[in-house]
């Protein structure tokens, strides 16, 4: 099964930015792709909040997520949009991602669990959690690639997240991301490797890359992994469109030779001592 990823540079320009997604379901379609991925906050990337705040709408009226649906009809694709910034009806914000079929109908949803508060080595800090709303429910959603299990950035360090989604039944876990360079550097291949590889399943990891406009930078390398560990697409750096085959004889063997999914058990109480 062929899927595609779109590797992005998004600016503080919605429309903008739906016009370079638009232009990726037109190529992925004529590509052969069945599915197109897309990264974390494609719609919109700017840490100014202010500034921000006059492009961010309710779900039904985000201009974005039209232009992907309409996309999504016209070329007959699936599409899993990394994530949208999507204001609330309490006023917050949700980091929400979308699962969009080829009808243009919203099959899934997603909200961000897992908000990225951290202050880096290099200086930057992150208070995600200071406009945004984290998610309460993982969510597994069946596409023509299998049963593709969401998350979002940050939720890759959290083991947890995809024992959950393996166990409801994933065979392809999606990390769209706008990872930063000094934390991209140190653990995103590790990160992606080792969650394919607890989880035996395809990851795959469509990605922010460059400088934005609002002024950070964000480490790209666009991944697909298979369910042994192994890098199927690495983008590197440039924005662009990728393409990745997915085998599901991959899983089905990997599955049966080391079968770690039937040998997990609930862990027990920890016995802390000494």
């Amino acid at each position: 099964m062929r899927i595609a990823l779109l590797q992005m540079t998004s600016g503080i320009d919605p429309l903008a930015n739906a016009a370079v997604l638009s232009d990726a379901v037109a190529e992925a379609a004529a590509g052969g792709a069945a599915m197109l991925f897309t990264p974390e906050m494609s719609g919109l990337v700017d840490r100014d909040r202010v500034r921000a705040a006059a492009s961010i709408t309710d779900e039904a009226s985000d201009p974005v997520l039209a232009a992907m649906r309409a996309a999504a009809a016209e070329h007959r694709l699936w599409v899993q949009l990394g994530s949208l910034a999507i204001r609330r009806p309490d006023g917050r914000l949700a980091n929400r991602g979308f699962v969009i079929g080829p009808d243009g109908a919203v099959r899934a949803r997603y909200d961000k669990l897992h908000l990225f508060d951290v202050a880096l080595p290099t200086g930057e800090r992150w208070q995600e959690s200071a406009a945004y709303a984290p998610g309460e429910t993982a969510v597994v959603a069946d596409t023509p690639v299998g049963p593709l299990g969401l998350s979002i950035c940050y939720d890759l360090r959290f083991p947890d997240l995809y024992r959950a989604l393996s166990d409801a039944g994933a065979e392809v876990l999606a990390v769209p991301a706008a990872f930063t360079r000094p934390t991209g550097a140190a653990h995103w291949h590790l990160l992606l490797r080792a969650r394919a590889v607890e989880a035996a399943a395809f990851v795959v990891a469509a990605a922010q890359t460059g400088v934005h406009e609002d002024g950070r930078t964000t480490y790209g390398h666009s991944l697909v992994v298979d369910p042994w560990g192994e890098v199927l697409l690495d983008m590197s750096e440039a924005p662009g469109l990728g393409f990745a085959d997915l085998d599901p004889a991959v899983l089905a063997d990997v599955r049966a030779r080391l079968p770690v999914l039937r040998h997990r058990r609930a862990i027990p109480p920890v016995e802390r001592v000494g």
